[in-house]
C-alpha cells in the first residue's frame, strides 16, 4: 500500500487547511515547520527539531499562506490562463505540502496522546478549508475557462492533463453545487474527517494496548527461534522480562498462528487480532462505520451519483462499480473451490494426527504448513533462516540497479535529520552519478506506529519552476529480536518488502513537469500495478543466489529448496485470494448499499454468507478494523484495486518471460518509459498499451493464481 504523506495534487493539498475565521496569528518564526526545508539535496524535512506543539500553528500558518496565494489568483485582472491559474495553484500548495509531510510521518509513526489530540482538533478544520476552496466560485470560473480552452490554447499534453485533473477534482468536490448544497457538503466532509480520525485512533489503541503475554516455556514451544526471540523482546518492552508477548499486529500474530501447536493459545491470539475495533468498549468502531457510510451515501447523492461507489470508481480504470464487481466475481468462484480443497487437505492432516478437531480459522495457517510439508516437502521454518531483512534490502537495491539504473548510497548517521533512531537514509543516484532522490527506511514496529507496511512521498518530483527531486520512504512493522541478531522474515513478508519498494521506485522514476502528476499520483486501481509487478523479482535466481543467505552459515539458499518453493508457489492460493476478495467485496457492497442504515457486523456476516464464504477463513481486514476504507477515503469502494492491478501485473510479468526473462533490458526500459516515469501525465490505459502493445485481459491473472484450466 502506498500512502501519500505529502500531497502533490492541489486538490488533495486543500484537505489540509482551515477557514479564515479559524486562523490565529501566524506561527512564530522559530517554528521549524514554517520555513522552506534547508540542508542538502534541495532541503530535507526538519524531523529532529519538531515538537508536537509545532504542528497546529504550522498547519495554520501554511494554510494562511496558501489562502493568500489563492486570493491573488482570483483577484487577477488578466483573463484566466494555464500559467496564471493552474500553474499558480500548483505553487500555492507547496508550503502546505511541507508541513503535511512531517505531520503525516509523526501521526503515522510517532503517535501519542498529545499528537492524537491535535489530530482530533485539526481534522474537521482541515476538511472545512478544503471545501472553502473547492466552493470558491471565482476560482472555479477561472479553472473552467482554462479547461474549456485547453485544446485550442497551445497547451502541451501534460498541461492539458493537469487542467483536466484540476477541473475534474473541483467538480467532483462540489464546485457546481448551489449554496445550500455546498454548505451541507462541507458539514458532511468535516464530520467524515472527525470520524475517520476516531476510527484510526481506536484501531491504533487496540493494536498498541492489547497483547497475549505468555509466562511458561511450554506456551512458546514449537515457535522458531527468531519468532520466540521477537516475542521475548516484545514482553521485555512491556515490562515483563523473561516472558513472551504476542502483539496485536499481523507481523506478530501470523507467525504464532503458523507455528504454535497450542490450539487454545492460537484461538486466543486469533480472536484478539480479528476483533480489533470490535470489542464493544471505548475503541469499538461499529457505530463510527455506520455513520461514515450514511454520510458518504448522502454526499454521493448531493454530488449527483447513485452511490459512493459510483463516485469513487468514476475516474479509476474500472470506471464503474459493476466492472470492478465483475472481475471480483469471476475470480471469487474458482478461489472458493480451491480454498475448499485446501481445507479438505488440512482436515485430512488433522485426522491423521488423531487431533479430533474440525478445522477452524485459528487452525488454518498451522495445518496449511503441515500440508505444505507433506505435499511439497516444504516447511516455512526451512525458508526463514535464509531471509534476512538487511540482505533482502540489498537484493532490492540490486533489482533497482539492474532494472532502472539506480544506485543507493547510505548516508552517515546525522547527515540528514530522522524522527527515530531506527530510521536510515540512502541517496539514490542514476548511472551518471546524478542525484535522483532520497530513500528513508523505517522497518521496525514500535508503540505509536500504525500497523502494516507502506510507502510515503515526503516530496514529489517536479520540473516546472526548477528541478525538484523526490523524497520517498518505506515503512514496515518487523519485530526486533535480540541486539546484534539479524531480523528474519517470512516469504510473505519478503514479498511485501519488494512490493512496497516498488511504490518507492515508482516515485523515484518520476520524470514529469508538474508535481500533481508525479510518481504515484495515479488512479487508485493502477497505483498497485508498479509495486505488484516487482514482487516477481524476489524469486529470481539472481536475487536468491546473492541475497537469500543463511543467517548462521552465510550459504545461499539451496537450489533444491528454491525448486520446492517454485513448485509450491500456488500453494494456499485459495486462502490468499478468498481472504482478500472477501474484504474487497464487502467494501464494494457496503458502498453500493446507498442510504440504507447499516449494522456493520450484521452486514459483514450476511454478505459473506450470501457469497458462500468458507467458514474456515476470515476477511483479511474485517470491517471494524478496515483502515484502508474507514481510516480515510483512500481505498473506500476501491480495495478491489489490488486485484484490478494484478490483472496488469500478471500480464506484464509475462512480457518479461516471453522475452529474455526477468532482467530483459528492452522490456525493463518500456516498463520505465511508459509506466514508472510518466506518473499521471497520460491515461493509465494508454500507458499500459504503450508498454505491452495491447490491453491486459484476465487470462494471465488466472494462470498466475493457478485457477486457469491447464
Amino acid at each position: 500500500m502506498f500512502h501519500r504523506l505529502s500531497s502533490v495534487s492541489f486538490a488533495s493539498a486543500l484537505v489540509a487547511a482551515v477557514i479564515p475565521a479559524m486562523l490565529p496569528a501566524a506561527a512564530p518564526e522559530s517554528n521549524p515547520l514554517v520555513a522552506p526545508w534547508s540542508g542538502p539535496y534541495g532541503g530535507v524535512p526538519p524531523f529532529d527539531r519538531v515538537r508536537t506543539a509545532d504542528f497546529a500553528p504550522a498547519l495554520e500558518a501554511a494554510m494562511a499562506e496558501q489562502l493568500t496565494a489563492i486570493g491573488r489568483i482570483t483577484a487577477a485582472a488578466e483573463p484566466a490562463s494555464f500559467e496564471n491559474t493552474i500553474a499558480e495553484l500548483e505553487r500555492s500548495a507547496r508550503p502546505m505540502e511541507r508541513v503535511q509531510a512531517v505531520y503525516g510521518v509523526f501521526t503515522g509513526c510517532m503517535s501519542d496522546d498529545a499528537l492524537r489530540a491535535v489530530e482530533r482538533g485539526m481534522a474537521p478544520k482541515l476538511a472545512a478549508f478544503a471545501d472553502r476552496i473547492f466552493q470558491d466560485e471565482k476560482l472555479f470560473a477561472r479553472i473552467a475557462a482554462v479547461y474549456e480552452a485547453r485544446e485550442r490554447s497551445g497547451l502541451s499534453p501534460e498541461q492539458q492533463r493537469l487542467t483536466w485533473l484540476t477541473y475534474t477534482d473541483f467538480v467532483r468536490a462540489g464546485a457546481k453545487l448551489d449554496g445550500a448544497a455546498k454548505r451541507e457538503l462541507s458539514a458532511i466532509n468535516q464530520k467524515l474527517a472527525e470520524l475517520s480520525t476516531r476510527f484510526a485512533q481506536n484501531l491504533l489503541a487496540d493494536e498498541t494496548d492489547q497483547a497475549i503475554v505468555l509466562a511458561a516455556e511450554a506456551d512458546v514451544a514449537g515457535l522458531p527461534a527468531d519468532v520466540k526471540a521477537a516475542a521475548a523482546a516484545a514482553a521485555a518492552a512491556r515490562g515483563k522480562p523473561g516472558q513472551w508477548a504476542i502483539q496485536n499486529t499481523r507481523s506478530s500474530v501470523e507467525p504464532f498462528l503458523t507455528f504454535s501447536p497450542r490450539r487454545d493459545l492460537r484461538e486466543q491470539v486469533w480472536r484478539m487480532f480479528v476483533d480489533r475495533g470490535d470489542g464493544g468498549g471505548a475503541t469499538d468502531n461499529n457505530a463510527i462505520i455506520t455513520e461514515i457510510l450514511a454520510l458518504r451515501a448522502r454526499r454521493a447523492k448531493l454530488l449527483g451519483y447513485p452511490t459512493h461507489a459510483h463516485w469513487r470508481v468514476e475516474h479509476a480504470m474500472a470506471k464503474t462499480p459493476e466492472r470492478a464487481l465483475g472481475l471480483m466475481e469471476a475470480v471469487w468462484k474458482p478461489a472458493v473451490v480451491r480454498a475448499r480443497e485446501e481445507v479438505a487437505d488440512m482436515q485430512a492432516a488433522a485426522d491423521r494426527e488423531g487431533a479430533g478437531i474440525t478445522i477452524e480459522p485459528w487452525d488454518y495457517r498451522y495445518y496449511a504448513e503441515k500440508v505444505r510439508a507433506a505435499k511439497y516437502d516444504l516447511d516455512e521454518s526451512e525458508i526463514v533462516p535464509y531471509l534476512q531483512l538487511e540482505k533482502l534490502r540489498e537484493g532490492m537495491f540490486f533489482m533497482a540497479r539492474e532494472l532502472f539504473g539506480f544506485s543507493f548510497k547510505p548516508l552517515a548517521p546525522g547527515a540528514v535529520p530522522v524522527y527515530h533512531p531506527d530510521v536510515r537514509v540512502w541517496e539514490v543516484v542514476d548511472p551518471a552519478g546524478e542525484h535522483v532522490g532520497l530513500w528513508y527506511f523505517d522497518p521496525y514496529a514500535r508503540t505509536g506506529k500504525r500497523s502494516g507496511a507502506w510507502m510515503s512521498a515526503y516530496r514529489a518530483q517536479e520540473a516546472f519552476d526548477n528541478a525538484v527531486t523526490t523524497i520517498v520512504s518505506n515503512n514496515c512493522n518487523f519485530v526486533k529480536g535480540e541486539p546484534g541478531e539479524p531480523v528474519l522474515v517470512s516469504w510473505d513478508d519478503a514479498t511485501t518488502l519488494f512490493h512496497e519498494f516498488g511504490h518507492a521506485l515508482h516515485g523515484l522514476c518520476s520524470a514529469v513537469r508538474y508535481p500533481s502528476l508525479a510518481g504515484t499520483a495515479v488512479a487508485r486501481d493502477y497505483v498497485e500495478f508498479p509495486s505488484q509487478v516487482l514482487e516477481h523479482w524476489l524469486s529470481t535466481p539472481e536475487i536468491l543466489d546473492r541475497y537469500a543467505l543463511h543467517h548462521r552459515t552465510g550459504q545461499p539458499i539451496p537450489r533444491e529448496l528454491v525448486a520446492r518453493i517454485e513448485r509450491a508457489k500456488r500453494f494456499n492460493e485459495g486462502f490468499r485470494t478468498v481472504e482478500f476478495l472477501a474484504s474487497a467485496l464487502v467494501d464494494m457492497k457496503l458502498h453500493l448499499a446507498g442510504d440504507v442504515p447499516i449494522d456493520p457486523d450484521r452486514f459483514e456476516r450476511e454478505t459473506l454468507a450470501a457469497l458462500g464464504m468458507p467458514r474456515e477463513i476470515v476477511m483479511r481486514h474485517r470491517t471494524p478494523q478496515f483502515a484502508h476504507v474507514f481510516g480515510g477515503d483512500g481505498y473506500s469502494a476501491a480495495y478491489y484495486s489490488y486485484l484490478w492491478a494484478d490483472t496488469l501485473t500478471a500480464d506484464a510479468w509475462e512480457a518479461f518471460t516471453e522475452a529474455g526473462g526477468a532482467w530483459d533490458k528492452g522490456v525493463a526500459k518500456r516498463l520505465r518509459d511508459h509506466v514508472f516515469s510518466v506518473g499521471n501525465t497520460i491515461d493509465p490505459a494508454d500507458g499500459y498499451r504503450a508498454f505491452r502493445g495491447r490491453d491486459a485481459g484476465i487470462d494471465a491473472l488466472m494462470r498466475k493464481r493457478g485457477f486457469a484450466k491447464e
